[in-house]
């Protein structure tokens, strides 16, 4: 690690609180790669470096759950050439890391309506989601064909079914029983959300999960994304002070 990178690391250890749950949305290849001269999807492959640094990056911090914004349903409506290039690097990045990721101690979960995906993919998934299976260093969700609204009308149609069969009384329903109907019913919410190449929106991303959640917004595209502006983000996240709705008593 350079020494650049180990002073920041230094300072997230002085700092003390570590985000338990780190959230990315990982944006800007299109416009590394266009911005570059070269096609959207090589924007998609050199992404994967940015994976590669942003797991090494949480492993060091302390960070127990990262989860990346890998594919959304809206991208479905992206050209079909794009799409299978898509899936093409989701392919490649499962074998060329999920053997590391394994001996890293890191324990990869794929969410999201993972039923659309082509048969190549969809064996990527359990390839890597085995090879990885009881990580106990670091929990690595990758959102794939996931939308936030989507998953809330997924839990709201889950509820009413166990309702409609008696098995659910309607009023029993509270936020943390509709919580545990999501894809992310065995995490806590995001402490720390990281979208990069500077669009300020959520993007249908987690809705429920990030009610309370920091935000931090760095305009690096994101396969230009490293371990410094990882730890960039959660040093920022340690001055943060988090009141989830209440007032500071002085």
């Amino acid at each position: 690690m350079s020494t650049d990178r180990s002073a920041r690391l230094g300072r997230i250890r002085l700092g003390g609180r570590v985000p338990r749950h780190v959230a990315v949305i990982m944006d800007g290849n299109g416009r590394w790669a266009t911005a570059r001269g070269l096609p959207r999807h090589a924007g998609h492959r050199e992404g994967m470096k940015a994976v590669r640094e942003s797991v090494k990056a949480a492993l060091a911090a302390g960070v127990e759950i990262l989860t990346l914004y890998a594919f959304s349903t809206e991208n479905w409506k992206r050209p079909k050439t794009e799409i299978k290039a898509l899936m093409g690097v989701l392919q490649i990045y499962v074998e060329k890391e999920r053997r590391a990721l394994a001996q890293q101690g890191v324990e990869v979960r794929v969410l999201g309506e993972t039923d659309r995906l082509n048969a190549l993919s969809r064996r990527a998934v359990r390839r890597i989601e085995e090879t990885t299976r009881g990580g106990r260093e670091l929990r690595l969700n990758l959102m794939i064909s996931y939308g936030g609204r989507e998953e809330i009308v997924r839990a709201a149609r889950s509820l009413a079914a166990e309702a409609q069969e008696g098995r659910l009384a309607p009023e029993s329903i509270d936020a943390s029983r509709f919580a545990a109907a999501l894809f992310t019913r065995d995490d806590p919410d995001p402490d720390l959300l990281i979208r990069t190449s500077g669009e300020l929106r959520i993007s249908n991303f987690m809705l429920w999960q990030v009610a309370y959640t920091e935000l931090y917004i760095t305009p690096v595209y994101w396969p230009d994304f490293t371990q410094a502006d990882f730890f960039d983000a959660v040093l920022d996240y340690q001055h943060r002070e988090r009141r989830f709705g209440t007032v500071t008593t002085a």
